[in-house]
C-alpha cells in the first residue's frame, strides 16, 4: 500500500459556535493522509495513476471556504467529497486543528480526526 500525504496545509476560515469566529474568522491546519496504489505511477511517471495532490488541495481549500459551526462537520464534507473525487482511495485519515481557539486558557490549537 501507497500513501499521499498533505501536511499542515493553513487556511483562513470561518468556522465555529462563537459570531465572532464566524465575523473575524481563524486560522486552521489540515493535515490527510490516503491510502491508494501508485505502483503504476511510480514506474511510468505519469500522474494518472495516482492522487493529484494539487486536486486534493484544491478540494480542500473549497470546502474550507464553506463556514460551518463545528469542524467536525467540515472534516466531514472534506473526507466525503475526496471519496467522491477520487476512486483510488482506499483509507483516509484526516486531521483539522483549529489554530488558537476562543477558549479562555492556553491552547496551541484543538483538533478533530476522521479515519475511513
Amino acid at each position: 500500500m501507497h500513501k499521499v500525504l498533505i501536511e499542515n496545509a493553513i487556511f483562513h476560515a470561518y468556522h465555529g459556535v462563537f459570531e465572532e469566529e464566524t465575523i473575524v474568522g481563524g486560522k486552521f491546519e489540515v493535515n490527510i493522509e490516503m491510502e491508494t496504489d501508485f505502483s503504476k505511477s511510480a514506474k511510468t511517471d505519469e500522474l494518472a495513476g495516482t492522487i493529484d495532490y494539487s486536486a486534493v488541495y484544491r478540494l480542500v481549500e473549497q470546502e474550507m471556504k464553506v463556514p460551518s459551526k463545528l469542524i467536525e462537520h467540515v472534516g466531514q464534507r472534506i473526507v466525503d467529497a475526496l471519496y467522491e473525487k477520487f476512486s483510488s482511495i482506499q483509507f483516509i485519515r484526516l486531521k483539522i486543528s483549529k489554530l488558537n481557539p476562543p477558549i479562555k486558557a492556553t491552547i496551541e490549537k484543538v483538533s478533530i480526526v476522521i479515519e475511513e
